[in-house]
C-alpha cells in the first residue's frame, strides 16, 4: 500500500492505489499523486492456464556457482527423452556442444566452486563467508594467479582470507584438515593472494577464539568471561604480540578453567585449539609468571583438595 496519506493539492484522504500501473490517484480532484511505484509484493511463480510464466524474475545471483546461477542449460536427460527420437538426438547434440564450447575459466570455476562448497560445508561457514571466498577466487582466476598452484590450495587460501575478513575464527590447521592441503602451502598461497590483490586483513585476535573453544569444551560463562579478562591483562603486558592467537586463547581458557574449578586437561584444550600440549604449557607458564596468577592457582588447588577430603 502507498505511504502517502493525503493529497497535496486538495488535502483529501480519498486516495486510490492502482496496483497494475503503480500509481496513486486522488479520487476528489484527480491529481496523480505518485507514479512508477515499486511493487514490493510477493513475486508470482508458477504457470497460468495458457502455460505462460507469471514470474518476472529468475533465481537470485549465487556467487557460489561457476556461472553465478545465470546460465541456461539445454535440458535434463529425463526431459529430453520425453521427445521423439529425432528431437532427442538434436538436443543431445546441443547439450554436448554446450559443454564443449565452455571456456577454460568456466571449467575451472565449475570444479573450484564444488570444492569450495565442500570445504565450507565441512567447516560450517556462513553464507556470507562462502560468497566472499567465491568472489576472491574469481578475482584470482581472472588475473591468472592460479597458474603454477593447485586449485585446492588456492580455494583453501581464499576461504581463510574470507574468514579473516569477517572475523570468523578458523585456524590454518582446521582449513588444512578440511581441504587435505598442507598448512604451509595454504599460508604461502594466502600471503601471495593478499599481496597481489591488495586485500587488507586485520590481525586475528585471541578473543575471537574464546567463545568457540569454550563452547566445545562445555565451559561456563563465568570461565569464558575470566578468560577474556586474562587476555586483556595479557595484551597490556604485551604477551600476545608475536604469538599465535589460538595458543594464547587456549592458555587463557585453561587458566580460567583452573580458577573456576572446571578441570580440563592440557590435552583436551590442545585438541580443541588444534595446537600441541607444549604450546599450551609454554603459554600457560608465561601467563602465570607475568600476570602473577601462581598464588591464585595454588589457593584453588588447596580448596579443591579440602573439598574432596571432606567428602
Amino acid at each position: 500500500m502507498p505511504y502517502i496519506k493525503r493529497c497535496p493539492e486538495c488535502n483529501s484522504i480519498s486516495l486510490e492505489y492502482d496496483e497494475q500501473r503503480g500509481e496513486v490517484i486522488c479520487r476528489d480532484c484527480g491529481l496523480l499523486v505518485e507514479e512508477k511505484m515499486v511493487d514490493t509484493g510477493q513475486e508470482m511463480r508458477g504457470q497460468t492456464e495458457e502455460g505462460k510464466k507469471r514470474g518476472r524474475g529468475g533465481a537470485p545471483i549465487d556467487m557460489q556457482k561457476f556461472d553465478k546461477g545465470l546460465t541456461t542449460n539445454v535440458g535434463e536427460i529425463s526431459d529430453i527423452y520425453k521427445l521423439d527420437s529425432g528431437q532427442t538426438r538434436k538436443f543431445l547434440r546441443l547439450k554436448k556442444w554446450q559443454e564443449r564450447v565452455s571456456t577454460s575459466i568456466e571449467r575451472n570455476l565449475r570444479l573450484a566452486m564444488s570444492e569450495l562448497r565442500r570445504v565450507a560445508s565441512f567447516l560450517n561457514l556462513p553464507t556470507v563467508v562462502r560468497d566472499e571466498a567465491s568472489r576472491v577466487y574469481n578475482f584470482v582466476l581472472q588475473r591468472g594467479l592460479v597458474r603454477g598452484r593447485s586449485m585446492e590450495s588456492v580455494i583453501a587460501a581464499c576461504i581463510y582470507s574470507a574468514c579473516r575478513s569477517y572475523n570468523i575464527p578458523r585456524t590454518l590447521d582446521e582449513i588444512a584438515n578440511a581441504s587435505d592441503v598442507e598448512r604451509k602451502e595454504i599460508g604461502r598461497t594466502y600471503r601471495f593472494i593478499i599481496r597481489k590483490l591488495n586485500i587488507r586483513v586485520t590481525p586475528s585476535s585471541p578473543k575471537d577464539y574464546i567463545s568457540r573453544f569454550s563452547s566445545i569444551l562445555h565451559l561456563s560463562p563465568k570461565t569464558q568471561n575470566d578468560a577474556i579478562k586474562t587476555l586483556k591483562r595479557a595484551e597490556t603486558a604485551e604477551l600476545t604480540s608475536g604469538r599465535g592467537p589460538a595458543g594464547i586463547a587456549a592458555a587463557a581458557l585453561y587458566v580460567a578453567a583452573l580458577l573456576n574449578n572446571e578441570k580440563k586437561t592440557q590435552r583436551e584444550v590442545a585438541d580443541v585449539a588444534g595446537i600441541t600440549e607444549v604450546t599450551i604449557r609454554n603459554r600457560y607458564k608465561e601467563l602465570l609468571e607475568r600476570l602473577n596468577l601462581e598464588e591464585k592457582i595454588k589457593i584453588k588447588e588447596a580448596e579443591s583438595k579440602l573439598a574432596k577430603e571432606k567428602k
